[in-house]
C-alpha cells in the first residue's frame, strides 16, 4: 500500500498512525496538494489527501472512507472501533468532534493564508471560531474521564491528531490553557511510538 499526503494533513496523519496500530506496511509519500500538485495528480487526478493507493492500484480518498476500509480488513484483536452498537455509537460521536474541529482549523487557515485580506468576512470567522471552540469544550470534558492507560483506540488517536493539528495551525486561536484535558491526552499520545513515527511536519 501507498499513503500519499503530508503528515501536516491531520486527516492524512490519522491514517498513518491508524496504518501502524492496524500492523500493515505501507510506504508514506509526501507529496502536497499545493507545491507538488501535478505529481499527485498522476497518482490521483482528484488530488484529494489522504490517497491509499491499495497494492492491486485501487485508489482510494477520504480519511473516513479509508480507515473504514482498513477496520474491515483488520482481525478482531487489532480493531481500532469498539464491536458493541452503543460503544460504537460514543466513539464515532467523539470522532465526529474531532473531525469537526480539524474542518474549523483548516477553514480558519484558508481565510487567513488562502483568502486576500480585503476579501477576509469576519462574522463567517467568528463563526467557525465559535463552532471550533464548541467541539473542544466538548471533546475537553470527554477526554477528562477518559483511563489515560487505555490503549489507542481509533477515537482517541483522531482527537489527538485534531488536537496538535490546531495547536500547530492557530495556537492564537484554540488555547491550550482553556483545555487542560485536551492538552494531556494529546501530550501523552504524542509520546505513543505510533506518534512518533509519524509527527506533524
Amino acid at each position: 500500500m501507498k499513503l500519499i499526503g503530508m503528515l501536516d494533513s491531520p486527516y492524512v496523519r490519522r491514517v498513518a498512525i491508524s496504518l501502524e496500530l492496524y500492523g500493515v506496511p505501507f510506504e508514506h509519500q509526501a507529496l502536497s496538494v499545493f507545491s507538488t500538485f501535478d505529481e499527485f495528480s498522476r497518482l490521483n487526478p482528484v488530488v484529494k489527501a489522504p490517497t491509499l493507493v491499495l497494492d492491486d492500484g485501487t485508489v482510494l480518498m477520504d480519511s473516513g472512507l479509508i480507515l473504514d476500509y482498513l477496520e474491515a480488513l483488520a482481525p478482531v484483536g487489532s480493531k481500532l472501533l469498539p464491536p458493541s452498537a452503543p460503544a460504537l455509537a460514543k466513539d464515532l460521536q467523539v470522532i465526529g468532534l474531532a473531525l469537526a474541529a480539524c474542518e474549523k482549523t483548516v477553514q480558519i487557515v484558508y481565510e487567513h493564508h488562502l483568502r486576500p485580506a480585503e476579501k477576509l468576512h469576519q462574522p463567517w470567522i467568528d463563526r467557525v471560531t465559535g463552532q471550533l471552540l464548541a467541539a473542544y469544550s466538548l471533546l475537553d470534558a470527554r477526554v477528562a474521564v477518559r483511563d489515560s492507560e487505555a490503549p489507542l483506540n481509533q477515537a482517541s488517536l483522531t482527537v489527538a491528531v485534531a488536537w496538535s493539528f490546531s495547536q500547530l495551525k492557530i495556537a492564537d486561536v484554540v488555547k491550550a490553557e482553556a483545555f487542560p484535558h485536551l492538552q494531556r491526552h494529546a501530550a501523552l499520545a504524542e509520546q505513543h511510538p505510533a506518534f512518533r513515527r509519524y509527527p506533524t511536519e
